[in-house]
């Protein structure tokens, strides 16, 4: 370092980190570990300054560099803790909330700038510095949080709007930018529950250097974005969506990072975070680097996050994206490119461990929110606790669902009867796991097509089509989500640097659809039947699964307390005239919806408010309903 280096001075009382926190920390089993590491501005021997503290147990030389110190090398180095823990930390007097800084590193012969991993605050990208930060924010949503157990629970309805903040509606007459956190605070809540959906579900949010990641390339594990605003207005969009009676969940990266310079790989000049043998420390398909989970402090610096996340932003939920390319060692690899587990299989030990300890922590800490998996495997008990062997998620998506409706759908009606089973195959599983019903952003981009453009027909059809795969999709067991756009009928593939096609709500059609898709969510918050039983399969029943030559389902949903909807599903533009359906119970049956009404945009073909119950025997029933099953259409009733 030299002689004319000046040290950063230790704190009155020695370190914010005690003997406790380093032994929990080596287990891996320190899951605040952002109370310890990173930027804590503070006073120290009656001057301002900030306490700084980062793991790099292979550095020779630690200092920090920022706006107090005009970057320059050399002012300020950080001393190495004596206990072996591979921790440098200091006290820096002058450096204040709002500086920006990086960490200069010096290791195996050479000298790099890394932003600060638990920083949480960075500069707006492409800048590539942290921010001393501290969080004061006084939050207003505690009618949300005393009551969020009953609105996250797995039998509370749940209809999950998907959103990119960065393109949901964006400033054209300024040069198109995107909205800031405040900004969106002001549109997004009211929209959100007018359209009646009951959470949010956010594409990433933390710090990212690539926008066109989407947030999926992440470097900073402990900071929105500041491409939207600061960590408090971030937090006030969440105050906001929670006092319009709207859960937040996040999206969250726990599987890779990218290969930025500034970033987490090669953090202290040896393979810190991710692997040294490539063949278990990158991943080939998206070109980014994948954590140690082995490794305990790895773990116990993202099971930190993914707490920071539920303990300082009152986050609802987390998304885990990409579960099985964690489970799996051989996951998008060919063989001779992954190495076996210790048993000699592809499955990843400690990431299944990993995965387990995190999920336990969560609900230990946090039994009023949710976990999520992004699971695209037949691994088993995903969503089942860890106690009988499970991951531990409170749910997983259904991308089995997902894949064979939409497949289903694409084929001209004349052609489904041949493909039925697509529809009744995920009714043999629905209740392995409890389950999320995803049309996500995933499946509007790389040449897919929107929703409404995959449907097959005419512009008429097309939206009948549509409407009838949002009401089979609202009727089917499991929780619903939807990416934004989906509910008016985007014509266009999504496109993170524009905004949403807002103006398509000018246009009958368009807007019709959002009557409709905010009905369905009406309609699913106010009956228990369609909600309370989804991951039981005491609440659902067929009527009948096998009319593939008429291309019709028909099927009950159950409450808990004897509530009943029976839904018709009819996907062949051909109207059915008295066509008969076995019911359970005598009496008036209600049309509580129908895909075809005007209202919505169609036909206006259906049942004038309802139909008696004839003692008439069918689908091993003594009664039966002689409906109107109008074209491309659904339609759900209800004993009166």
């Amino acid at each position: 370092m030299g002689q004319s280096a000046m040290q950063s001075r230790a704190l009155d009382g020695g370190s914010l980190l005690t003997d406790h926190d380093i032994y929990l920390f080596r287990q891996g089993t320190h899951f605040r570990l952002y109370d310890k590491l990173g930027a804590h501005p503070m006073q120290c021997g009656g001057e301002d300054g900030t306490w700084f503290a980062v793991w790099a147990p292979n550095a020779h030389a630690v200092g920090v560099i920022g706006e107090f110190n005009d970057w320059s090398p050399g002012r300020h180095w950080l001393e190495p803790r004596a206990d072996s823990s591979g921790i440098w930390e200091g006290f820096v007097p002058g450096a204040r909330v709002g500086m920006a800084y990086k960490y200069r590193i010096e290791s195996q012969g050479r000298s790099f700038d890394k932003g600060d991993p638990f920083a949480r605050s960075w500069e707006c990208p492409p800048l590539t510095a942290s921010r001393i930060w501290k969080d004061a924010y006084p939050w207003r949503d505690d009618a949300w949080m005393r009551m969020r157990r009953e609105r996250n629970a797995l039998d509370a309805p749940m209809s999950i709007y998907e959103v990119h903040l960065g393109s949901w509606r964006r400033k054209p007459e300024e040069g198109n930018r995107w909205l800031s956190y405040r900004e969106l605070a002001e549109q997004l809540p009211q929209y959100v529950q007018a359209m009646g959906f009951t959470h949010v579900e956010l594409l990433p949010v933390m710090e990212h250097p690539f926008y066109g990641s989407w947030g999926y390339q992440c470097t900073g594990y402990f900071a929105p974005t500041a491409r939207y605003g600061t960590p408090e207005d971030f937090k006030f969009l969440i105050d906001r969506l929670h006092e319009h009676g709207i859960g937040v969940i996040l999206d969250w990266v726990p599987s890779h990072f990218p290969e930025d310079a500034h970033g987490l790989v090669y953090f202290d000049g040896t393979h810190l975070f991710e692997h040294q043998d490539r063949r278990q420390g990158f991943h080939p398909e998206w070109n980014s680097w994948i954590f140690n989970y082995g490794r305990n402090e790895v773990r116990a610096f993202l099971a930190s996050s993914a707490l920071y996340w539920l303990d300082e932003f009152h986050i609802d939920g987390l998304r885990v994206d990409a579960v099985a390319s964690m489970l799996y060692l051989d996951y998008g690899r060919q063989p001779g490119e992954w190495i076996p587990n210790r048993e000699g299989g592809r499955e990843n030990l400690e990431a299944m461990s990993f995965l387990q300890r995190l999920n336990e922590a969560v609900y230990r800490d946090h039994p009023d929110t949710q976990t999520m998996a992004e699971e695209s495997t037949a691994w088993p008990m995903v969503s089942r606790p860890t106690s009988i062997g499970g991951l531990g998620f409170g749910m997983k998506w259904n991308m089995g669902w997902m894949h064979d409706t939409l497949g289903y759908f694409k084929h001209d009606p004349v052609h489904r009867k041949y493909h039925h089973n697509d529809l009744t195959f995920s009714l043999w599983y629905a209740f392995n796991e409890n389950f999320v019903l995803p049309l996500s952003h995933d499946e509007v981009v790389y040449g897919k097509g929107s929703l409404l453009r995959r449907m097959p027909g005419d512009e008429w059809q097309r939206f009948a089509n549509l409407r009838l795969l949002f009401g089979y999709m609202w009727t089917h067991p499991g929780k619903k989500l939807l990416f934004m756009g989906g509910e008016f009928g985007q014509w266009n593939e999504w496109n993170h640097d524009a905004s949403l096609d807002w103006h398509l709500l000018d246009q009958p059609l368009h807007r019709a659809l959002t009557h409709w898709v905010g009905d369905l969510n009406r309609v699913l918050r106010e009956r228990p039947a369609l909600h309370a039983r989804d991951f039981d399969a005491h609440g659902f029943e067929w009527i009948d699964a096998h009319d593939a030559e008429q291309s019709v389902l028909s099927y009950l949903r159950r409450g808990a307390h004897g509530e009943m909807a029976l839904i018709v599903c009819n996907f062949t533009p051909v109207p059915r005239h008295n066509y008969r359906v076995g019911v359970p119970v005598p009496g008036w049956w209600r049309e509580v919806l129908n895909s075809d009404a005007s209202l919505y945009g169609g036909s206006g073909q259906g049942n004038l408010g309802g139909v008696e119950a004839a003692p008439v025997g069918s689908h091993g029933r003594y009664h039966s309903l002689a409906i109107t099953l109008p074209p491309l259409g659904m339609v759900v009733f209800e004993p009166a």
